[in-house]
């Protein structure tokens, strides 16, 4: 898969490096993100999550690093999907979302095929609706997967995506409801690698019941994340996508302009420069193998990190 400068200097006074640029990108961890802020954090903000493990933890990750440069910020955990907590942030229900950089993209425009981070960035900033804006995206990345059976894959000889198409109206997908309609999903399967499934079934995000429908055998392909800690425990095998269908999706804050000023955007992307995929991976695992509270975990991390307040 295929995985950045606009607003200089927010972390000055942190000693981590920034991403290399590419070339007419917005540079991670370098910059505010899209706007310049104009906004203010007094009286506190309020952070949404959607409706699964690892957005929940980002969003008392987010909260704990924001009280520690003193900003008030609650949480709103498990509101639903994006097309439930994007609108509820455009209405002011909310003010600030923790996003994944290509999911944004393809949910403004499912037409864009960008995948590069650089390219996925400056292209958010010209689709994002009016008083919203993207602040600079992290180390950490979670993308989509599509896994199979050790067993599926010797059966079909299923290597990649691209090996789907040969068994036509034989497999059945399973994973959240809306992945009927999104590029990542049903629909982008069948224009990119011609796919034509014998079912779909709505289950959950990288959940128990899209992973307990593949182990069963109830589903022949299971839609999860990479950031999923069950990947490194059952024997699946996650299928390549030559084409690169999936695109990066690297962690970064979605958040209201009336809301975005300085405090939060260094707050945030000091966050975002010491989150790394290992560490997300570590925390889903607390969370859903050894049943730890998010907000806990979250805790714990930004503690031992040096980013918790006392």
């Amino acid at each position: 898969m295929n995985r950045r400068t606009l607003l200089g200097g927010l972390l000055a006074g942190a000693s981590v490096p920034a991403l290399a640029a590419c070339s007419s990108g917005i540079t991670s961890l370098e910059g505010g993100g899209s706007a310049g802020g104009g906004g203010s954090s007094k009286g506190g903000l309020t952070i949404g999550t959607a409706n699964f493990t690892e957005n929940q933890v980002l969003g008392y990750l987010y909260a704990g690093v924001l009280k520690a440069d003193g900003v008030d910020a609650t949480v709103r955990p498990n509101l639903g999907t994006r097309e439930i907590v994007v609108p509820a942030l455009k209405g002011g229900d909310i003010d600030l979302l923790p996003e994944y950089q290509g999911a944004l993209l393809h949910y403004l425009d499912p037409k864009s095929r960008a995948t590069e981070e650089g390219e996925m960035q400056n292209a958010l900033t010209m689709v994002l609706p009016n008083g919203l804006q993207v602040l600079s995206y992290g180390v950490a990345e979670n993308s989509d997967a599509f896994a199979v059976t050790r067993e599926t894959a010797e059966k079909y000889g299923l290597k990649s995506l691209a090996d789907l198409a040969k068994h036509n109206g034989k497999l059945v997908l399973g994973g959240a409801p809306e992945l009927k309609k999104r590029v990542v999903g049903v629909v982008g399967l069948k224009d990119e690698y011609g796919v034509e499934l014998k079912e779909f079934k709505a289950l959950d995000s990288s959940g128990p019941l899209v992973k307990g429908a593949l182990r069963k055998g109830d589903v022949d392909i299971a839609n999860v994340f990479t950031t999923d800690a069950d990947l490194g425990k059952e024997d699946w095998v996650v299928l390549a996508d030559p084409k690169n269908l999936i695109p990066g999706q690297h962690i970064l804050p979605l958040i209201a302009d009336r809301k975005s000023d300085s405090r939060v955007r260094k707050a945030l992307a000091r966050l975002g420069s010491a989150l790394t995929t290992d560490d997300l991976t570590e925390l889903n695992r607390l969370v859903d193998q050894d049943k730890k509270d998010p907000d806990q975990v979250a805790e714990d991390w930004l503690r031992k990190k040096g980013l918790a307040k006392g």
